[in-house]
């Protein structure tokens, strides 16, 4: 895909991350991977984030140009996690970053205005406020529960969720130990998405399961029409 045809897709997706958002997880096999995120993809998740944290260049390249391939055909943005060069030199549709990464205002430099910037913000919303007014679209916080991916990370309360909500003005993403037990108390307390990684993608039918998730935020933007 050459940049005029990448920067068309880009225009086509949606300008608000909401709803489920699928982290995958550590994927050796790319026909694996791509055949699992195609099944979140089906059953409603509205984002997908390449994460590996133990694939070598070529393999992260690889996976990276497959399910953008995929999400491009789906009109999901894709978003790489940690490796802002990676994210360009595909094409991708935005890059995640953490406190270890890029600063903020120099991604959002790199990446122009086109492209989705997000920040993992953990449990400190004036990491929130710093990283919106450098140019980050949206921050993520967590963990919001328990989570075995990251099991020593700092824990986000729901106060915190709620305080970003009403301050930072962009979307929240919630991430952590998010089953869909637990998902409706992070979607009322602000959480304009769900990064979902184990939940969703140890799940024995992941298509159905991503439904379910949809379903959980569907249900609850009805919930708020009605009771208005």
């Amino acid at each position: 895909m050459n940049p005029a045809q990448a920067s068309a897709e880009q225009r086509a997706l949606p300008a608000r991350l909401a709803g489920l958002y699928a982290v995958t997880p550590e994927e050796p096999e790319t026909r694996v991977l791509v055949r699992k995120v195609r099944m979140a993809l089906a059953g409603g998740a509205r984002a997908v984030q390449y994460r590996s944290k133990s694939a070598d260049a070529v393999l992260r390249r690889e996976q990276g140009a497959e399910l953008l391939s995929l999400c491009r055909a789906a009109r999901v943005p894709l978003i790489v996690n940690d490796d802002l060069d990676l994210a360009q030199s595909l094409g991708a549709d935005g890059v995640h970053l953490g406190r270890d990464d890029a600063p903020i205002a120099d991604a959002r430099a790199r990446l122009g205005p086109g492209r989705i910037l997000g920040a993992s913000c953990y449990n400190r919303l004036e990491l929130a406020l710093a990283a919106r007014g450098a140019g980050a679209d949206y921050v993520a916080f967590g963990s919001a529960f328990a989570s075995n991916t990251k099991p020593g990370a700092a824990r986000a309360s729901l106060s915190l969720y709620r305080d970003a909500k009403a301050r930072v003005g962009c979307p929240v993403v919630a991430i952590g130990g998010i089953t869909l037990e637990n998902a409706r108390i992070l979607i009322e307390a602000g959480a304009d998405a769900l990064a979902v990684i184990s939940a969703l993608f140890d799940a024995p039918d992941i298509e159905r399961r991503a439904r379910e998730f949809a379903t959980t935020f569907s249900d609850h933007e009805l919930e708020k029409r009605t009771a208005v």
